[in-house]
């Protein structure tokens, strides 16, 4: 049998790699952060253990590239779905829905995953991270951005504080108040992107009421 060619071993490699990530989704989604071993992940994943921590330095490190990935392939299928369009409004209405989307559907997880990056280990570069970051990217290019690369990390902030919002333990402020609030920000009807349904919260269909005047 002739040996495997590189391209053949990378391919392995990546899904080997993306099993790893998926396992890690769907058992910090089942059972949380501290209950998830690393064996249990690399047992859910079918992989040899001595993988996760060739791949991984660490649970932290693969929780956070497994959500990166997650919100990456979220994000894409968001801004691809049908009907397709170039609007470059209703992409950055169909980004910020698909992340507050993420919270809803996965609070565990995406708590877990803000209250580490709020630790000493801080945010992770990794190429999950950097394929999310260049999708940001270009949605903000494509909304019309003149200046990238102030925009670019001012609407993460904008989407990771409006998560962490949601995700609040006590006191979670509602999904639609806060996209109520970011689609205000960057002037986009309501009806964009995927709609809680009913009105805004304050409003008539089509109008997200003025904040300015009710801020400290």
């Amino acid at each position: 049998m002739s040996p495997r060619s590189a391209s053949v071993n990378e391919e392995l490699r990546r899904r080997s790699r993306e099993r790893l990530l998926q396992a890690t989704v769907e058992l910090v989604d089942e059972r949380g952060y501290e209950a998830t071993t690393l064996g249990d992940i690399a047992d859910r994943a079918g992989s040899a253990r001595g993988l996760v921590s060739y791949y991984f330095p660490g649970k932290r490190q693969l929780l956070q590239s497994a959500v990166h990935r997650l919100m990456h392939l979220t994000l894409e299928a968001a801004l691809v779905r049908e009907p397709r369009t170039d609007d470059g409004r209703e992409l950055l209405a169909r980004a910020i829905d698909a992340i507050l989307g993420l919270a809803a559907d996965h609070p565990v997880l995406l708590r877990t995953h803000m209250a580490g990056i709020l630790q000493a280990d801080g945010f992770v570069q990794c190429p999950e991270q950097q394929r999310l970051a260049a999708l940001l990217r270009d949605t903000v290019e494509r909304y019309g951005s003149r200046d990238v690369d102030t925009d670019y990390p001012l609407l993460r902030a904008l989407l990771m504080g409006a998560v962490f919002a949601v995700l609040l333990p006590g006191v979670p402020m509602p999904h639609a108040r806060l996209r109520a609030e970011l689609f205000q920000r960057y002037g986009l009807d309501w009806e964009l992107g995927v709609p809680p349904g009913g009105l805004p919260p304050g409003g008539a269909p089509g109008h997200i009421p003025d904040q300015s005047s009710k801020r400290p």
